[in-house]
């Protein structure tokens, strides 16, 4: 396993774990800075409609049926011993944390199986049991050859096959409320923020408030006051910030309305006179 580290997007270095049954470092046919561009580059790609397969044999599209929220895509192979097990298990940690952060049913997550030939409903269904996934929200999809490769062009994913199983960017996609690709989260692990930043940016910025002034000043607060507290590694509402400016929006009042005061002093002194 090789791991780059590359610029900061947005404000948040990004590791890039190039993951796989097989060394990437071992196959030059991995370039890990083309796999990283072409990753980044597919932000603001919107994705399609595709018709897949959830663990439970029901259908499922892909964009119509999760529609309105945004939405984790991380793309997985069952067949995989660690990596993608790894993998999930502590985007499981990390979609926890959201969902306390941000709400219950504020986004979906789906995990997609790219290895067509083994990633079956059944498959997909034994390697969410083995992960100890226990989401209801969380759905892993089947999907065919032709759905795989065209999702993997929207996303930006880059894999191929190797002697002993699959190498591939490790990455999860955030998709916004409109099927647009709006980050992307890279690692086997990685620090919390960069999976709920883009998220809460994204549920509180909700089309519904727009225009109406409570609505939207709720939105704000919300967003601005939704902050990460690393001594504990999760996140809570802290409206210090609101109080902050309270106070000194406070002091400032009663300074206005002292120098006010004391002008008005020198005034009736000066008529007495």
């Amino acid at each position: 396993m090789a791991t780059v580290v590359t610029r900061k997007w947005p404000l948040l270095a990004i590791a890039v774990v190039l993951s796989a049954a097989t060394n990437a470092a071992e196959d030059d046919r991995y370039d890990a800075e083309r796999a990283l561009q072409l990753s980044q580059q597919a932000i603001g790609n919107p994705i399609s409609d595709y018709a897949l397969i959830d663990q439970y044999g029901q259908a499922v599209n892909l964009k119509s049926d999760l529609a309105g929220k945004p939405l984790v895509i991380s793309m997985i192979f069952t067949s995989c011993h660690h990596v993608c097990p790894a993998t999930t298990k502590h985007l499981a940690k990390a979609v926890d944390a959201a969902r306390e952060a941000l709400g219950d049913d504020s986004f979906e997550v789906v995990s997609i199986g790219f290895d067509v030939a083994n990633d079956s409903p059944q498959a997909m269904a034994a390697f969410a049991r083995r992960q100890n996934v226990g989401d209801e929200r969380w759905r892993f999809l089947s999907a065919t050859p032709e759905s795989i490769e065209q999702i993997s062009r929207d996303l930006g994913f880059i894999f191929f096959a190797t002697p002993r199983g699959f190498d591939h960017i490790n990455q999860s996609s955030v998709i916004d409320r409109n099927g647009v690709v709006y980050s992307q989260v890279y690692g086997v692990t990685f620090e919390l923020p960069w999976l709920v930043e883009p998220l809460k940016e994204i549920v509180f910025n909700r089309p519904s408030s727009a225009g109406h002034l409570f609505a939207g000043l709720v939105d704000r607060v919300k967003l601005f006051c939704t902050v990460y507290d690393p001594a504990t590694g999760r996140y809570r509402f802290d409206n210090s910030l609101f109080v902050q400016i309270a106070v000194g929006a406070g002091m400032i009042l009663a300074v206005f309305i002292y120098l006010i005061n004391e002008v008005l002093q020198i005034r009736r002194a000066r008529r007495r006179k």
